[in-house]
C-alpha cells in the first residue's frame, strides 16, 4: 500500500490478532518485567511486558496510559487482555490466598503472572500465541461457521 492510499475499512481485528501481534512484538523487540516498557526514552520499540505488547499491538505505538486510547482501541485492548486472562485462568492460574485461607483473586493477573521472577520470555510469548489459538477455537475463527 502506498502512503497516499486510504487504509482498508471494515476490517475486524480480533483479540486473537492482537495477541499474536503482541507475541511477535516480544520476539522482535524483547520482553520486560516490572513496568509496561523497559525504561529507554530514545527507543521507539522498547522491550515490553505482555500487557505493554498488547497495548502496542492495539495502538501501533507505546501507550503509557491505556485510558488515553480512543474508545474503540480501548475496547480492543480490553478484549485482548480479557482473552489473555481467560487463557491464564485455564492454563496457568496464580492464586492469592489470605491468612484465613480465602481466595483473594478469582482471575489470574496478567501483570503478576508476567512479573513472576521464574517467568521467561518464551513462556510469555507461548502463552500469548496459545491464548490467540484458544480465542480462535472458541469463536470458530478460521473454521466453518
Amino acid at each position: 500500500m502506498k502512503a497516499t492510499q486510504n487504509p482498508a475499512t471494515g476490517v475486524r481485528v480480533t483479540p486473537a490478532d492482537l495477541l499474536r501481534c503482541a507475541a511477535l512484538y516480544l520476539r522482535r523487540h524483547g520482553w520486560h518485567q516490572g513496568t509496561y516498557y523497559a525504561p529507554a526514552t530514545d527507543i521507539l520499540t522498547p522491550p515490553a511486558c505482555a500487557a505493554g505488547a498488547i497495548g502496542i499491538a492495539t495502538a501501533g505505538h507505546r501507550v503509557e496510559h491505556f485510558s488515553q486510547l480512543d474508545p474503540s482501541a480501548l475496547a480492543d485492548y480490553l478484549a485482548a487482555m480479557a482473552a489473555f486472562v481467560d487463557y491464564l485462568d485455564d492454563h496457568a492460574p496464580v492464586f492469592h490466598i489470605d491468612e484465613d485461607g480465602y481466595l483473594l483473586d478469582e482471575h489470574t493477573s496478567p501483570y503478576s503472572w508476567n512479573d513472576d521472577p521464574a517467568r521467561t520470555a518464551e513462556q510469555v510469548i507461548t502463552a500469548l500465541d496459545a491464548a490467540a489459538d484458544e480465542w480462535d477455537r472458541l469463536h470458530n475463527q478460521g473454521g466453518e461457521n
